[in-house]
Parts: C-alpha cells; sequence; structure tokens
C-alpha cells in the first residue's frame, strides 16, 4: 500500500510515518518509480508505535522493544537484557509520577470547577481557593 492509505487507515500523518521510517520503526520497499510501499502488518504496527509514544515512551526506547511486540499489548523478551529491563524500569516509574501528577492537577480542576459552579448558584458567596495546580514531568 501506498503512504497515503497508510495514513489514511491510521490516522497518521504522513509526515510522521516518514518520520517513523527515518527513526527506523518501520520500513517500506520501493516501487521502480521511487514510490513507498508498505505492507499491511504495517497498519497494526503503526498503531503500537503510535500507543507507545502516546504512553510517554521515546523513539529510542520503541525501537528497542518493537522487535518484542508481536501482537498489540504483548510484549515478549526471550533475551531480555538486565539495562533493558532497567530501561524500561525507570520508564515505567516515570510514567507513574507523570500519572501521579496528572491525577493531583485533575482533582485540583475537579475542586475548583466545583467551588465555582456551587458559588454561582448562590450569588453573594465567596469561592474557596482551588488546590494549586503542578507541572507535569515532561515525557
Amino acid at each position: 500500500m501506498r503512504i497515503g492509505e497508510l495514513s489514511e487507515r491510521t490516522s497518521t500523518p504522513r509526515r510522521l510515518l516518514r518520520y517513523y521510517e527515518e527513526q527506523g520503526l518501520i520500513t517500506a520497499a520501493r516501487s521502480p518509480n521511487g514510490y513507498r510501499d508498505y505492507d499491511d502488518y504495517l497498519v497494526d504496527r503503526v498503531l503500537q508505535i503510535r500507543g507507545l509514544l502516546d504512553a510517554g515512551l521515546p523513539t529510542r526506547i520503541i525501537k528497542q522493544i518493537l522487535p518484542c511486540l508481536e501482537k498489540p499489548r504483548i510484549i515478549y523478551f526471550s533475551d531480555a537484557t538486565p539495562e533493558m529491563i532497567g530501561t524500561l524500569e525507570r520508564e515505567r516509574d516515570r510514567m507513574t509520577e507523570r500519572i501521579q501528577c496528572l491525577t493531583r492537577n485533575r482533582d485540583a480542576i475537579a475542586g475548583y470547577l466545583d467551588a465555582v459552579r456551587s458559588g454561582a448558584r448562590s450569588p453573594g458567596t465567596a469561592v474557596p481557593a482551588a488546590p494549586a495546580v503542578t507541572a507535569v514531568p515532561p515525557p
């Protein structure tokens, strides 16, 4: 399939597909006229890549674990090295920290909205200060 079809089937911009190719995350054959030709299995692969990126994994780690992905949501390491295990543990811990921060921020905003809404129903009522929102650690 051509890049436009892969883009459409995965809702991934062509530019991003080219970037995945540059990073070695996907590969395309070239037809005689120079067009990229993608295999059908890359639809699932691109969706996996996007999911891992959305989870906060950097492309350098995705490139390392991609060969271990047989099916969506299953990671199989037949020869995981201590370095790879350590890397994945650090990424897991970083994600946990981000989740905790996002949860605190969501709760702070929800508290603020509740306070504003209850204050809006009672004219002249002071709205209590909302808890502070904190910065989310970078991915």
